[in-house]
């Protein structure tokens, strides 16, 4: 059975992959709420980023909003179809609407993000926007 995904409070989500590398996205909340993207800033590959840090940006014609990291690493691979393709977040943001994948530092981090459960709850108390 595969790892369910964990959520953190600033809406990106992270699921664990073979060879110790964890993908990261932007939940389907987040961007719904942000509607109309127009622009995304990736990090460079290498870049090492500590939880809850900002690591890149995504822009819509109402705001401009940090993606933050859930946890500590090294980011090893970034989605560079991802900024010319902004519309594949809306139609698969778990999939191939991944952002970036990180080389965690530790994997206890994870025990600290939210479950599917948790995050719904988060966004269900939520106002829209």
């Amino acid at each position: 059975m595969a790892v369910d995904l964990k959520f953190a409070k600033t809406h990106e989500w992270i699921r664990p992959e073979s060879g110790g590398v964890a993908t990261v996205g932007i939940s389907a909340y987040a961007v719904e709420a942000l509607t109309d993207l127009v622009f995304m800033q990736l990090p460079a590959v290498g870049k090492r980023v500590k939880a809850g840090e900002s690591f890149g940006e995504i822009e819509s014609v109402k705001a401009v909003s940090d993606i933050y990291a859930p946890v500590s690493g090294e980011i090893v691979e970034v989605n560079a179809s991802l900024p010319g393709q902004l519309e594949t977040l809306g139609k698969d943001p778990y999939g191939n609407g991944w952002v970036v994948r990180i080389r965690p530092d530790n994997p206890k981090e994870f025990e600290s993000l939210l479950d599917q459960s948790a995050y719904d709850g988060l966004i269900g108390s939520q106002p829209h926007g």
